[in-house]
């Protein structure tokens, strides 16, 4: 008791740091104060603003679109509108980390709000989510403006008409409740925002395929639920400075949903471009620049892989945009132009339902053999008309350099288009994969992701391929959450006894493709690259030399063909002639003790 008073002035400096540091904070200036000049913006969208006396007034929309709510301030207002709209229904995928509910909102004409219901009323159903990062809420705040005009407010109730509209506002929900105005220094609004990753530090744009979040884990379910016919990912860019405030893309044709991508080209496309341009935004395509720096190094279009959303959809057949709103955008524009674009798809849907179904159905029949499990550069670039700011270089005292900064000067460049969607290699397609038993988590996570297979209850002899490493590395620094691995392979043909329990995925299926990419170790966002079966890089048995030379003296006698292949090592390599435990290690790995599935890729390759 007596050390208590000891304990005040320590108490004293603590508080007289943390309002020190507070001070400090207070005089950081916000991202408006040092961001580049905005270009004046007074498009045609405005209108879509609810006047500040409508009950049913968004809370962005009270805030002039210049703040986001919270997420319990999200939930009570979605739960105000679905009490009071018909069309309307809420539930819960599952729950986060720390334990907040993802709440999927239905707006249907259907009468029922199931799944099959959905599919049964004809009409296509967008699936629309926001906050994936959750500093990037434009989704959010434009969604429930236009759910709540095709409800309660019914200036737009005829969308809901010709399709059926599923929205997530939250995708993140924790990332969204770590809400500060220093969340991202590139980010014009919302005043307050969430951050990039999870409760646990990771990022939900990453996990698609790999699937360790339990945010991910409810959404690939709900995915394969509700098998909507397009799927739209609502972002907010890094980068370079642009005219453009909305950006879209999708995966190409030469991916693994070709007639899906066409009809995003060829269909989709124009209407939102249209659409958009009408209500004074600048539409554009996704900028992913070659050099910041020198912008007439031109623009780059790469084949999303199955750890982001466009790319998992792609592999699974589901039409998926990625849209990425341009950062230094005011969120009042931003959000506006989401509103649009939105309601664009659904009457795109609506219109075009039958192609659209038509496109989806043949890439879930099609069986891609050989499966493209890389991509790289197109031979040739076209052009592309840029609607850029002109770069200005600038001298930072603090970097020690200039750096690029720019001016509200718009500039039109003709520049390269770089395409890096050209399969640089494939896989033969398998008749099946065999997964033992013994490797639960990576049956429950294809399972997850909808794909269908047979678990036996009885040994099965099976000829089959594995695939053996060859020296396989690892990375040197974790990524999210996994140090990743890669690996050269040999195939090998083995006649084996599969045990009780191992799961034979046959690849006859809408999903096989995506089980294709997830099984086989030379695609990036396989489950071995993800770093799944470390427990194989590891040997686990190993010799005494007082064994082990008697045993090398027997085997190089009783083989010739061994002795002559030792002795040309012999000559042909001093180190390992000067090594006698590199000499006996190479004559224990061709004798039978050695172990036969050291560096064997567990999943084994059914092909006929």
């Amino acid at each position: 008791m007596r050390t208590l008073p000891a304990a005040r002035p320590l108490l004293a400096v603590f508080f007289l740091l943390a309002s020190t540091v507070a001070a400090s904070a207070q005089r950081t200036p916000l991202p408006e104060e040092f961001l580049p000049p905005v270009i004046p913006w007074n498009g045609a969208s405005r209108a879509l603003v609810a006047d500040p006396t409508d009950p049913w007034i968004t809370p962005a929309e009270r805030s002039g679109l210049k703040r986001t709510p919270s997420y319990d301030e999200t939930v009570s207002y979605v739960k105000r509108l679905v009490d009071a709209s018909p069309h309307l229904a809420l539930i819960s995928l599952g729950k986060s980390a720390e334990l907040r509910d993802l709440w999927l909102i239905i707006a249907t004409k259907t009468g029922s709000f199931t799944a099959d219901a959905l599919r049964e009323s004809g009409k296509p159903t967008l699936f629309a989510q926001g906050g994936i990062h959750s500093g990037e809420i434009d989704g959010k705040d434009a969604g429930l403006m236009l759910l709540r005009d095709m409800t309660v407010r019914g200036t737009k109730s005829e969308l809901l008409d010709g399709a059926n509209f599923l929205f997530v506002p939250i995708f993140s929900v924790d990332g969204h409740e770590r809400s500060s105005s220093y969340a991202r220094i590139n980010q014009r609004g919302p005043l307050e925002m969430g951050w990039r990753t999870n409760a646990r530090n990771l990022n939900l744009n990453r996990d698609y395929a790999k699937a360790d979040t339990r945010e991910m884990q409810s959404m690939l379910r709900a995915l394969d639920e509700w098998l909507p016919d397009l799927y739209v990912d609502l972002h907010v860019t890094d980068g370079a400075d642009y005219q453009y405030d909305i950006t879209f893309g999708f995966s190409g044709p030469s991916g693994w949903s070709a007639d899906g991508a066409t009809w995003m080209q060829q269909v989709l496309t124009p209407a939102l471009n249209r659409d958009l341009a009408a209500q004074g935004h600048i539409p554009g395509p996704l900028i992913f620049t070659a050099d910041a720096k020198d912008l007439s190094r031109g623009i780059v279009d790469f084949q999303a892989s199955p750890r982001y959303s466009t790319g998992y959809g792609d592999a699974r057949h589901i039409p998926t945009v990625l849209v990425e709103n341009h950062s230094l955008k005011p969120y009042d524009q931003r959000v506006l132009g989401t509103y649009v674009l939105l309601e664009s798809m659904l009457r795109t849907l609506a219109a075009n339902s039958a192609s659209l179904k038509s496109a989806i159905a043949k890439d879930r029949a099609r069986r891609a053999d050989p499966v493209p499990v890389a991509f790289g550069p197109r031979e040739g670039a076209g052009r592309i008309d840029y609607l850029g700011i002109e770069p200005l270089s600038v001298r930072s005292e603090a970097a020690g350099a200039e750096v690029t900064s720019y001016a509200a000067k718009p500039v039109t460049l003709n520049v390269p288009h770089l395409k890096l969607d050209r399969p640089t290699a494939t896989v033969p397609r398998a008749v099946a994969y065999w997964v033992p038993g013994a490797w639960d988590e990576i049956i429950e996570r294809l399972q997850l992701h909808g794909i269908q297979g047979e678990i036996i209850e009885h040994p099965r002899t099976i000829e089959v391929e594995y695939y053996r490493l060859h020296e396989p590395k690892l990375e040197e620094r974790s990524f999210e959450g996994h140090v990743r691995v890669s690996s050269q392979t040999k195939t090998e043909t083995h006649t084996v006894v599969m045990p009780p329990g191992s799961f034979r995925v046959h690849t006859d299926q809408p999903l096989g493709t995506l089980a294709t990419l997830l099984l086989e170790p030379a695609h990036g966002d396989s489950f071995f690259q993800w770093g799944f079966f470390h427990e194989i890089l590891q040997r686990t048995e190993y010799f005494e030399m007082y064994a082990m030379a008697p045993l090398a003296e027997h085997m190089l006698a009783a083989d010739e063909k061994l002795r002559t292949e030792f002795e040309v090592k012999l000559e042909g390599d001093s180190d390992f002639a000067g090594s006698p435990r590199a000499r006996l290690h190479w004559l224990y790995e061709r004798s039978p003790y050695f172990d036969e599935r050291y560096l064997l890729y567990p999943v084994a390759r059914e092909v006929r």
